[in-house]
């Protein structure tokens, strides 16, 4: 949900999607917003460049500094809207790890 809709919107380009991850490249022009969202897995951010994010969380305000290539895990449950504030575009790969059970495993052999 976007609790702002004066920002631009984020791009998410997914590059792949298929029963063990989802791998999108988000790219904010300055000024962006992802807008709210809860993460639904465990995930992992590569930075394709250097640049800061805002993070509106229900715990307030936060900011992310991203460097280039330095990668960082989150986990799933995560809830924010992520806004780009600087004047440069900001891009980072996310991956997406879906958690799979003994089950899903059996069930495939």
């Amino acid at each position: 949900m976007n609790r702002n809709n004066m920002r631009p919107q984020a791009i998410p380009t997914v590059q792949i999607d298929n029963g063990r991850v989802i791998v999108t490249e988000w790219r904010f022009p300055p000024g962006a917003e992802t807008g709210w969202h809860t993460h639904a897995h465990d995930y992992v951010v590569v930075p394709m460049t250097d640049g800061n994010l805002v993070l509106e969380t229900d715990e307030g305000i936060k900011t992310s500094t991203l460097v280039k290539g330095r990668s960082y895990a989150r986990q799933i449950g995560v809830s924010h809207n992520v806004i780009n504030p600087g004047p440069h575009e900001v891009i980072f790969v996310e991956i997406e790890v879906k958690t799979r059970t003994r089950q899903d495993y059996a069930e495939q052999a």
